[in-house]
């Protein structure tokens, strides 16, 4: 009968070992970077505008006057810095809302169209996207805009009850809040309204 050697299992739970701290390391080693580099980005933009004023007034200018893409910062972000924290979740977590959109009736209604709908209908996201608006529009009521990395901006009128705030990120198929009766949509990108017939099915 063999006997166990001990040392073997030593070796093979001392690599184990260095392999998580190094992945630590390389975690930590990452962030630095990543914050470093964001740090400097910012700080040489303070400089720069601190010392041109004329710079500073048209970054003013553009910064309050110019309707600004987050989700395009957002995927350049992401693109070249990855995200804040370095590491891919593994988990998959099943989503608690995950719908079609469904209406009884559709019509056209001032830059977009009127849907008719169930009393107290829980509207689903159509794209995913980012919160860029909330609030309240003429003639659409409570407004919620959604844009995707398209620069594509998605209106979601008459909604009441929802959760969802200012540059939340929402998935396709997410509860956007709740609609009695009728629900307003609106597709625009660059201040163009677009054909409804290419986003809803």
């Amino acid at each position: 009968m063999n006997e166990i050697d001990p040392r073997k299992y030593e070796r093979i739970i001392n690599k184990n070992a260095k392999s998580k701290d190094s992945k630590a390391k390389k975690y930590f080693k990452n962030l630095g970077i990543r914050v470093l580099l964001v740090t400097v980005i910012f700080l040489s933009v303070i400089i720069i505008c601190k010392k041109e004023s004329g710079l500073k007034d048209k970054f003013y200018n553009y910064l309050y006057s110019e309707d600004i893409s987050f989700t395009k910062i957002n995927k350049l972000y992401n693109k070249y810095l990855g995200g804040i924290f370095p590491i891919k979740s593994t988990s998959k977590t099943k989503e608690v809302f995950s719908e079609d959109l469904k209406y009884n009736d559709i019509s056209v209604y001032h830059d977009g169209i009127k849907l008719s709908i169930d009393e107290n209908y829980l509207v689903p996201a159509i794209e995913e996207g980012m919160v860029v608006f909330v609030g309240e529009k003429e003639n659409y009521g409570n407004v919620i805009i959604v844009e995707n990395l398209d620069g594509i901006n998605f209106w979601y009128g008459n909604i009441s009850n929802s959760s969802v705030k200012l540059y939340d990120y929402v998935e396709k198929g997410s509860l956007i809040g709740e609609a009695s009766r009728e629900l307003y949509l609106v597709f625009s990108k660059e201040d163009n309204y677009l054909n409804y017939e290419e986003y809803l099915s």
